[in-house]
C-alpha cells in the first residue's frame, strides 16, 4: 500500500483531518517558508497528535540547518523523523541522531545518475534508518513548488529503491504516478491547497485518488 503524507500543516483541524481521511504521515516544516510553523505552537499540535490512536508518522522539514539545531528540534518536538530539503550531503546526514528523509531534488537528471546518487547514500548511512524523496529542483523554493518532474526518472529509480515521489503532486494526477512509477510513497503540499491554504476536502480527494489506483491496479481487466 502507498504510503501518504501531507505536508506543511500547522494546525489540529487540519491535521486531524488528514489524519481521518487516512494519510499515513504529516509533515510540519521548520525552515523558512509560508508553511513554516513556530516550534511552541509545533510542540502543541505533535502533543495533541500523540494522543490520537492510531496517529501519524510525524516528519519535521528542515533545510540547510545545523545538525545539533535540528537534532535538538526533533528531540523537543518528539517527531518520529526528519526529513533534509536542502543541500545537505550524505557525510551530513550521519550527524542527525534519528531516522531521516533525504529530498533528492530532480533537475534533467539522468536515471543512472540519480540511482548512483541513492547508492553512495546506501554505502555512507549503512547502519542508519533512512529514506529518499524524489521533489522538483527550483531556484527558488526546496519544496512546495507544484511543479512535476520527469515520471520516468521516477519510474526507474523506485524499482530500484523505496522511495517517495513528490513535486506537483495533485489529486488528479497523483493515481497517474501511483499506477505508473509504484513508489513506495507519495508527498503532497502545495497541491491540497487552496489560496495558500490547506483544503481538508482536497486532502481527502489526495488520498481517495491514491487508493482507487491502487484498487485499479488489483482488478483483473475484464476479456
Amino acid at each position: 500500500m502507498t504510503k501518504i503524507k501531507i505536508c506543511g500543516l500547522s494546525d489540529f483541524e487540519t491535521a486531524f483531518a488528514a489524519i481521518q481521511s487516512g494519510a499515513d504521515s504529516i509533515g510540519m516544516v521548520f525552515a523558512p517558508s509560508q508553511r513554516q510553523i513556530p516550534m511552541e505552537e509545533a510542540i502543541h499540535l505533535i502533543r495533541s497528535i500523540h494522543n490520537l490512536k492510531p496517529r501519524p508518522v510525524i516528519v519535521g522539514v528542515f533545510v540547510n540547518r545545523v545538525a545539533t539545531g535540528v537534532n535538538r528540534v526533533a528531540e523537543l518536538c518528539g517527531l518520529d523523523w526528519v526529513q533534509l530539503s536542502g543541500t545537505e550531503t550524505w557525510e551530513y546526514c550521519k550527524q542527525i541522531e534519528g531516522p531521516l528523509i533525504k529530498v533528492i531534488h530532480i533537475s534533467g537528471q539522468k536515471s543512472k545518475d540519480v540511482i548512483a546518487e541513492i547508492e553512495e547514500g546506501h554505502r555512507t548511512l549503512a547502519t542508519k534508518e533512512f529514506r529518499c524523496l524524489l521533489d522538483t529542483a527550483d531556484r527558488k523554493a526546496y519544496g512546495g513548488t507544484g511543479q512535476t518532474f520527469d515520471w520516468q526518472v521516477a519510474r526507474d529509480v523506485a524499482a530500484r529503491f523505496p522511495v517517495t515521489i513528490a513535486g506537483g503532486l495533485t489529486p488528479e494526477n497523483v493515481g497517474q504516478l501511483v499506477k505508473e512509477v509504484q513508489p513506495w510513497g507519495v508527498d503532497v503540499s502545495s497541491g491540497v491547497e487552496t489560496n495558500g491554504l490547506k483544503d481538508p476536502t482536497k486532502i481527502a480527494a489526495f488520498i481517495q485518488a491514491v487508493r482507487r489506483a491502487e484498487q485499479d491496479m488489483q482488478t483483473p481487466l475484464q476479456t
